[in-house]
């Protein structure tokens, strides 16, 4: 009898994947990659075109050792690494580790881990796509030259243990670019005005808007317009000018993608991208589920194509028609207008059987691995199903010359809110009342409230919005963006609080240094241009290597220029006149992985530290003492009182020594503007650069 060896990167696959394949085959792990360019140089040869030097992975020999075992005993060898270019790039570095022939090398793929889907792939074994191989090399090398060029130069102008990377030095740079955005916000005044109305008839009030006068909408910008307008009204009737009743259609959403998984999971489920991307892969390769045993019960999770195969369509319209009726039935399913960064490679995230629903496997999975699921098959279902439909109310009403306006709408078909409500919450409060409103209705006035508000600065990144941004710029693709935001979180050039990224001070000095020595490293069009120039390297329309050797020249000769002109960003051990407690040395500034702190010169015999505080020569307003330079606990920079716990002031904005003119509070840096730390008074005044 025959005997086959199946070849997959991951040991949790071997258990799933054998359970489907006869006596006659093998299933072996390799553990990921089994080569690469080596750690202590480089690793390519500029002379000889470009070409990459790959060494075995330390620690792999013994694994290359048995798999080579086991190809021996087998009269055919199939690859089944993951249906992507890296997986392609394993399967080819394997194929070269076993010293496999062309003749002998059987390429197989699935998009899902199901007994149908491994069983087909065996019967489409292909060679391996070097399309795809030459594109994951040129990635590899891109990164390689980035890192290894420029990482010593931080080394050598800030400290060791930095690091460069071709798509994380621009996602630092988009995080830098906000913070500068927020810093520099200068809020606006605005006022709300609300009229609460009796109908006649009822005894529940209606709260209506204020919209604008005859002419249209209309902002309130000032306290005297506001007093003007609630002049004007004092003794005008309220009535109902107009009563429009009309429908809303929200449509079904898109199934998932690996972007908009981990938006979504962000915001529902409070998972970082990291912990969604480790869940996804635990659900894609297998999980023991009770009674079918290990099954992968989701499609494969690294995808940016809302694609769903024709099996898979029909098999959930079948279901959805069983489970909640034909009306219920998507008529078409949605289509997401292509931007030309989208690979479509593969189905969008899907759940691998439709009819197995999370309530089915929820004994089977940990409760974040079921959370996720729950997720994945709501969504899925949702983008499958009708549109929900709404109707609505909207009413106009006249006082004197003004307008206000109340509206409400109450869902009149659930579709696919009945699996999947969406964040938007729907006013139906008050539709009860509006339906009993005609034109020419004469209203009553209970009351008039108006509220102050200020404009709100661009929100700061989080993960999610982080990489929605990285994904609607086009930089990076689905495998990239969580390794991405680890990198930064894990460097500590971003700090993460409540969700939020803020960037750091060592943050900070590195987006600097590559914005200045290395604009176009960090430039946004650039990278995407990149990956685009990759994608045509899959597609074979691009030459690999040209697309390297275009790229270095450019990065070596800008390398060679920062060495000679970047100053040297001084973290030398600056001498201060606080005192050491234990041996009485005055303390001296280092400089750690969170950022500046006072340590002992006479360690290792003394070990004293404490926090820097850097003084900034501004008084505290609250108390006379200094205002100095803090860090929150995760390195987030803001300015307090230098006698805290005592005095409580802080800010998140440095402190300026002149005092506003208008009322004589402190003011703040704003970009290249101060302006007054109190909303209410709002002055503003530019300084020069």
């Amino acid at each position: 009898m025959a005997k086959y060896l199946v070849i997959v990167e991951s040991p949790a696959k071997v258990k799933t994947i054998k359970k489907f394949l006869g006596k006659n085959y093998e299933v072996a792990a390799s553990n990921g990659h089994v080569r690469d360019l080596p750690k202590s140089q480089l690793g390519i040869d500029f002379e000889h075109g470009y070409e990459p030097k790959y060494i075995t992975i330390r620690g792999k020999g013994e694994i290359l050792a048995n798999l080579r075992k086991e190809v021996k005993k087998a009269d055919k060898v199939y690859l089944a690494t993951d249906p992507d270019r890296e997986g392609e790039a394993i399967s080819w570095h394997l194929s070269k580790a076993l010293k496999l022939d062309d003749k002998h090398i059987h390429r197989i793929s699935f998009n899902e881990i199901t007994k149908n889907a491994v069983k087909a792939s065996l019967k489409q074994a292909r060679g391996i796509d070097m399309n795809l191989v030459d594109a994951q090399q040129a990635r590899r090398m891109l990164d390689r030259m980035v890192g290894y060029r420029i990482s010593p130069l931080l080394w050598a102008k800030v400290k060791r243990g930095l690091s460069a990377g071709r798509v994380q030095s621009v996602a630092l740079r988009i995080i830098c670019d906000q913070e500068e955005e927020i810093n520099a916000f200068i809020p606006e005044e605005y006022w709300s005005l609300e009229a609460k109305l009796s109908i006649p008839g009822e005894k529940k009030h209606l709260v209506a808007k204020f919209y604008g006068d005859e002419r249209g909408k209309r902002t309130i910008c000032s306290r005297q317009e506001m007093d003007q307008i609630l002049k004007d009204l004092e003794t005008e009737p309220y009535q109902v000018l107009d009563v429009k009743k009309g429908e809303r259609v929200k449509k079904s959403p898109l199934p998932f993608t690996t972007s908009t998984l981990q938006q979504e999971a962000s915001k529902s489920l409070n998972f970082s991208t990291q912990k969604t991307m480790r869940l996804a892969q635990q659900l894609y390769e297998g999980v023991d589920i009770k009674g079918q045993g290990t099954v992968g019960i989701i499609t494969y999770l690294r995808t940016d194509s809302v694609r769903i195969s024709e099996e898979a369509d029909a098999a959930a319209r079948e279901y959805i028609q069983n489970a909640y009726g034909k009306q219920y039935v998507a008529t078409e399913s949605q289509v997401k207008k292509s931007n030309g960064k989208v690979q479509d490679a593969h189905e969008a995230i899907r759940p691998s059987d439709i009819t197995r629903t999370p309530v089915m496997v929820k004994d089977s999975l940990s409760r974040d691995q079921f959370r996720l699921y729950r997720l994945i098959w709501n969504r899925f279902a949702a983008s499958r199903m009708s549109n929900a439909v709404y109707e609505t109310t909207s009413v106009q009403i006249g006082a004197g010359a003004y307008r206000f306006h109340v509206s409400a709408s109450k869902i009149a078909f659930e579709g696919f809110l009945s699996v999947y409500a969406g964040e938007e919450e729907e006013k139906q409060g008050s539709n009860v009342l509006l339906k009993s409103l005609d034109k020419d209705t004469k209203l009553a006035l209970n009351e008039l409230e108006e509220k102050q508000h200020f404009t709100q600065p661009p929100s700061h990144f989080t993960e999610a919005s982080l990489v929605k941004s990285l994904e609607e710029l086009g930089i990076g693709r689905p495998s990239t963006y969580a390794p991405t935001i680890t990198t930064l979180l894990g460097r500590r050039y971003v700090v993460k609080e409540n969700k939020n990224l803020y960037i750091t001070e060592l943050g900070e000095v590195v987006n600097s240094i590559m914005r200045d020595a290395f604009p176009t490293i960090v430039d946004d069009r650039f990278t995407a241009n990149m990956e685009s120039l990759l994608d045509k390297v899959a597609e074979g329309t691009v030459d690999w290597k040209a697309v390297v050797s275009n790229f270095y020249p450019d990065l070596e000769e800008a390398v060679q220029k920062a060495e000679k002109e970047l100053e040297k960003v001084d973290i030398a051990d600056e001498v201060t006149d606080v005192v050491c407690d234990l041996c009485g040395r005055n303390m001296v500034i280092k400089y750690g992985p969170h950022g500046r702190f006072l340590a002992c010169p006479g360690f290792p015999d003394c070990r004293n530290t404490k926090p820097y505080l850097e003084k900034i020569g501004v008084e505290c307003p609250k108390c006379g003492k200094e205002v100095v330079l803090k860090k929150t606990k995760k390195g987030r920079k803001y300015y307090g009182c230098e006698d805290n716990p005592e005095c409580d002031f802080m800010s998140w904005q440095k402190p300026s020594k002149e005092k506003c003119p208008e009322c004589g509070g402190y003011m703040v840096e704003k970009g290249h503007r101060l302006v007054c730390a109190d909303a209410q008074c709002g002055f503003v005044k530019e300084v020069k650069k």
